[in-house]
């Protein structure tokens, strides 16, 4: 269990990392006017999103899936587990949200300013201090 519980940990860490690097590319490459800065941007997104976000997102869900397989009727049973499987669910989507946003930057259909990327990036970091608190403070 306690390799379980490591890698798992490991794929939050790299899956995070992608979640508060990729939205800040997304500010610089709103800013961006010239053609080869943009051709760089699309690659860098492109290849964090698909080659570490979604393959660490994946390896996050299946280990954190194997970790709750040891005791899911006591896991299902706490609040605290409830309100960060809803917070994981709010990540899962924000994921898939990036995904979007990386599609209308790849065919030059960004509608959005470097402002909401800017405000945009700080979501995940409101859900992993939910997430930590839950898990380790476990207050309900």
């Amino acid at each position: 269990m306690l390799w379980v519980k490591a890698f798992h940990i490991v794929a939050v860490v790299c899956w995070f990392a992608v979640l508060f690097y990729l939205p800040r590319l997304f500010v610089y490459h709103s800013q961006t006017k010239d053609s080869a800065g943009i051709e760089r941007f699309k690659i860098m997104e492109r290849k964090l999103y698909r080659g570490i976000g979604t393959p660490s997102m994946i390896a996050t869900l299946i280990l954190g899936a194997w970790l709750l397989s040891y005791n899911v009727s006591g896991y299902m049973q706490s609040g605290w587990f409830l309100a960060k499987i809803t917070l994981i669910i709010a990540l899962v989507a924000y994921h898939i949200y990036c995904g979007e946003l990386l599609k209308a930057f790849a065919s030059d259909e960004n509608q959005k300013g470097h402002v909401f990327y800017r405000w945009f990036n700080e979501f995940p970091v409101l859900l992993l201090i939910g997430i930590v608190i839950l898990v380790v403070v476990k207050p309900f």
